[in-house]
């Protein structure tokens, strides 16, 4: 369980980013916005959104200019319930990114709508963290 101060963050965070639905972050894929997962190397290699690229939170803000450098780049952060990428999609704006997004329910709810999933447990080595 999250402490009351990581929930207070997370809470403040979302007010000044814009959350998306696991429909809408598809459809933004689709139109061609990367789905960023912010999730940790083994979360992401037991199965993660198809397509998405994986920058885990600890390394982010490092790693995004040179796997990202377009800043105009449509991008839809997500982790497994929604905070982390929250957190994620703010600090992305505060680097400059103007068109972030945050999964709402993360990884969950792209699974619970049915969406589109991969699995790579055999490139566990091959992690961009």
């Amino acid at each position: 369980m999250a402490g009351t101060r990581f929930q207070a963050i997370v809470q403040d965070a979302k007010t000044k980013i814009r959350e998306v639905s696991a429909a809408e972050a598809y459809e933004l894929q689709a139109q061609g916005a990367t789905l960023v997962d912010v999730r940790e190397g083994t979360e992401f290699c037991n199965g993660h959104a198809t397509g998405a690229q994986h920058l885990s939170k600890g390394i982010l803000e490092l790693k995004i200019e040179e796997a990202i450098p377009d800043t105009s780049k449509p991008i839809v952060c997500y982790c497994g319930g929604g905070s982390r990428s929250a957190l994620a999609a703010e600090s992305l704006q505060r680097m400059g990114y103007s068109r972030v997004a945050s999964l709402a329910g993360g990884f969950k709810a792209w699974k619970s709508a049915g969406l589109p999933i991969e699995n790579d447990a055999s490139s566990a080595g091959t992690s961009t963290n």
